[in-house]
């Protein structure tokens, strides 16, 4: 009997580690965008859009650098710290509404990664600019 219990509560434990440990693989925190299906260009600008609703959606993008860029981010029924973003290195806090787009123009952004977050600072996201 006890080796049987034993064994059940191996198999048991087996069994939680092993989909604890697909769940994760399959869904990546990091989400990144490496077929650029959130940006595009539209009459010469580039757009890059994110949804905003209990994290940023894709927490990483990859899009050019050197062309006028618009950061776009798409609220539906968002009412939590999502609905402030900030990007401290460009100076930029902006409140989001609950439903709609909300565009924040980034001029011609250089080479490099762009980082942002929630109010909180407990949801990020990341642009990485490439020639």
């Amino acid at each position: 009997m006890k080796n049987t219990l034993l064994s059940v509560s191996i198999l048991i434990a087996a069994l939680l580690i092993g989909g604890t440990i697909i769940l994760t693989k399959g869904s990546s925190e990091d989400n990144v965008n490496t077929t650029a299906a959130n940006v595009s260009i539209v009459d010469g600008k580039q757009i890059i859009e994110i949804t905003a609703k209990g994290r940023y959606q894709p927490r990483k993008s990859i899009a050019k650098a050197g062309i006028p860029t618009i950061l776009r981010f798409n609220t539906s029924g968002t009412f939590d710290c999502t609905s402030v973003v900030r990007i401290p290195s460009l100076n930029i806090s902006r409140n989001l509404p609950p439903t709609g787009a909300t565009d924040i123009d980034l001029g011609n952004a250089k080479v490099g990664t762009l980082q942002g977050s929630c109010g909180m600072g407990m949801y990020p996201f990341e642009i990485t600019f490439e020639s």
